[in-house]
């Protein structure tokens, strides 16, 4: 009796642990100087080269910090290559980008970001002297405790602000989930075996997997969007780059030499996914129904596909309950200004009547 009683103990322990595994985010120590200055570099075109785009060009609020374009924008006279994924919960991450390239700190992800030719462009030289003649970011940086504007302390600010990008209101956190959620969850769980690589508080392992997800030939079709894949491939070290047809994904931190880590990506966050369509890393899943059916046929066709994916023999109610579940995985859209910086930015800089005199 008192072994059967431990072995329905370990049993429930282990169930309870297997829960825990999507569970709620932990809290997020955020200094709110920090992040609002954060919040108005995000939204700041100059923060680009000629200054027409800005982080939120691309990562826009009303599609949940992520992109409304299957391959997002990229900077003027270039297109980009991939879908931009949501920043909403990137500061609970601790590997970033769809092939993983970036695994140290949202710092290094920023200035990645801002200096990369293909994305924002942006000599930090110059990003500080046009931070410096802005009067608003001189009285927000001192604010913030960081003394002059600097490209250190912006590379600092941005991710303070990220922090404030975190899901709030979902029913999966607060307990108010629908019965059909609640059957997707256990569905989730259980038959579906979605847990298997999305568990965690922002339900993902954190690796890399090919799924099969179906090439968007638009990279090497459009000039444009093939010419930011080139400059990205270059300096990765891709081999024989130009008559690749395919998005190698986390091939570029291994390069095995027979090819069978090509076409592997990150597993992303479901959270947010409400907002956040077109799906995958190149956008070729438009609706979460798409979603859910290309994981009930086994995933895609392709010869490196990960071996965790099965036919799911979902029934049609079934498939209904895991949308169901995934939507209540989104919580309240972070648009109001609390997130997003309204108000206007100086169009041009006043000139200096005696700039001789006195300091930049």
């Amino acid at each position: 009796m008192t072994k059967l009683l431990t072995i329905l103990a370990m049993a429930l322990t282990a169930n309870l642990a297997h829960s825990a595994d999507i569970g709620p985010l932990p809290e997020l120590k955020i200094n709110e100087a920090k992040a609002e200055l954060g919040k108005r570099l995000f939204f700041d075109k100059r923060l680009s080269g000629d200054a027409v785009i800005s982080c939120a060009t691309c990562h826009q609020p009303e599609n949940g910090f992520a992109s409304k374009q299957a391959l997002s924008p990229g900077y003027p006279g270039n297109l980009h290559f991939r879908n931009a994924p949501s920043l909403i919960n990137t500061a609970h991450k601790k590997v970033w980008m769809h092939d993983g390239r970036i695994g140290t700190n949202l710092n290094d992800v920023t200035r990645g970001m801002i200096t990369e030719d293909y994305i924002m462009n942006m000599d930090m030289r110059i990003m500080q002297e046009r931070l410096k003649q802005d009067p608003k970011y001189v009285e927000m940086f001192a604010a913030a405790g960081y003394g002059e504007p600097s490209n250190g302390s912006s590379r600092k600010a941005i991710p303070e602000y990220l922090k404030t990008l975190t899901s709030t209101g979902a029913p999966f956190d607060n307990g108010t989930m629908s019965e059909a959620a609640k059957r997707g969850m256990e569905l989730f769980k259980g038959k579906g075996n979605c847990i298997a690589c999305h568990n965690g508080p922002v339900l993902s392992d954190g690796s890399s997997h090919n799924t099969g997800v179906p090439e968007n030939f638009d990279i090497f079709r459009q000039p444009l969007r093939h010419q930011a894949f080139i400059a990205y491939a270059m300096f990765m070290g891709i081999e024989n780059y130009m008559d690749l047809k395919r998005d190698p994904g986390t091939h570029i931190q291994s390069h095995n030499a027979d090819g069978s880590d090509m076409g592997k990506f990150m597993t992303p966050s479901l959270r947010e996914l409400k907002y956040t369509a077109p799906y995958m890393h190149n956008g070729m899943l438009k609706t979460l129904k798409a979603v859910v059916e290309f994981y009930n046929n086994g995933g895609g066709e392709d010869r490196n596909k990960d071996a965790l994916l099965k036919p799911l023999n979902l029934t049609k109610p079934e498939k209904q309950d895991l949308v169901a579940f995934l939507l209540a995985l989104s919580g309240k859209p972070l648009t109001s200004s609390k997130y997003v910086w309204n108000e206007a930015y100086p169009i041009e800089y006043k000139p200096i009547a005696n700039w001789r005199e006195v300091p930049n």
